[in-house]
């Protein structure tokens, strides 16, 4: 009896050992031999740098034009710049190519726009992105805020749709953005609002809310549920995991990328690591990697590569390690989440060539 019990334990001690061992985890020192995607830069210079520094760390990069000045000729300067770098760099970048609100309330601004899509496709971009001067900043003619879930848009996203695209979206901003600076969670919103003001939207209670964002941004998912959707910076909810995870249940064809919105989840981190890893581990097919890191040219390229570094591996670290870090993103300590490796390599790299639709 007592020979058949320890057969027993030993099998079982055995198993539990066999699982334990099964799941592997990457060490910061797997940093660069591990394939990754950064989903999320902005590169519009006149060098390769960024695009150096990448390859090195064994990173593929989507390069995303932004309307940040409701302007059709930046939009076309940007697209040229992206096209710029990825044909000086093969296998390097994607591209999300975008378009311009300007010439909204003219008859054949929507004609225009499908052209300049299927234009852009044509040279091999691979998404569109819509940006937060969607019902933030840009006014029609009547001077009302034009909001994402404007039926005038419907005919674009049925076109991405249709021809197999995916919508990356920056719609709304952190919740931070509609309180005071000194109650703000992140320290980069803190500087970044601090510089400005014209997006610090406490100082514009007359301006569409924090939840008006959202509900927008919801309905026009709603409308479109065969989209393929990225929200980018976390869906701006980043400041609850738990919010997220609603939406990403009610909508099945959108996906989320962290970039720069990684501070809040450091803040939540030290609040409850468990609830954030769990999260990701539940959500693992629809959380992609980024970064909203970017080189305008203004930066001299030793500055460009220790910024690239410094966020790249700090990124690596607490998704790979259970180590106590800091950051200047927060303020306290906190914990990685030692992530398993299966889901590490979903985030950094699989998911992006799947909701991107990219060829491997």
């Amino acid at each position: 009896m007592k020979c058949m019990i320890s057969i027993f334990c030993f099998a079982v001690v055995s198993l539990f050992a066999a699982e334990i061992s099964a799941q592997a985890f990457y060490q910061v020192a797997d940093y660069s031999k591990v394939r990754k995607y950064d989903v999320h830069v902005h590169v519009r210079a006149d060098r390769n740098t960024f695009a150096y520094k990448a390859k090195a760390d064994n990173f593929q990069l989507t390069n995303i034009v932004v309307d940040s000045k409701n302007s059709w000729d930046m939009v076309r300067s940007r697209f040229d710049y992206c096209e710029s770098q990825r044909d000086h760099n093969p296998g390097t970048y994607s591209i999300c190519t975008a378009f311009s609100m300007e010439g909204w309330d003219e008859s054949q601004w929507e004609e225009k726009v499908l052209s300049w899509l299927a234009e852009g496709f044509a040279k091999g971009a691979v998404a569109v992105k819509v940006w937060k001067n969607i019902g933030m900043v840009f006014r029609d003619a009547a001077g009302e805020m034009v909001m994402i879930d404007d039926p005038k848009f419907d005919p674009i996203f049925d076109f991405i749709r249709k021809r197999n695209m995916t919508l990356m979206g920056h719609l709304g901003e952190p919740r931070d953005c509609w309180m005071p600076l000194d109650s703000m969670k992140a320290n980069n919103n803190r500087n970044y609002f601090r510089e400005h003001p014209e997006y610090h939207m406490y100082l514009h209670p007359e301006l569409p809310s924090y939840q008006d964002q959202i509900d927008a941004r919801d309905r026009m998912l709603a409308k479109h549920p065969n989209l393929r959707f990225i929200a980018v910076h976390l869906g701006s909810l980043e400041w609850d995991v738990e919010q997220i995870a609603l939406r990403l249940d009610r909508f099945p064809n959108m996906a989320v990328d962290m970039a720069a919105r990684i501070g809040h989840l450091f803040h939540q981190t030290v609040n409850d690591r468990e609830k954030v890893r769990q999260f990701f581990i539940k959500y693992q097919d629809r959380i992609l990697y980024g970064s909203d890191l970017g080189d305008s040219g203004d930066n001299s390229e030793e500055a460009l590569v220790e910024r690239l570094d410094r966020a790249w591996k700090r990124d690596w670290q607490y998704l790979v390690t259970d180590d106590i870090m800091t950051s200047d993103l927060i303020d306290e300590p906190f914990q990685g989440l030692k992530l398993p490796q299966s889901v590490v390599d979903k985030i950094y790299y699989s998911n992006t060539i799947r909701w991107l639709n990219l060829k491997q």
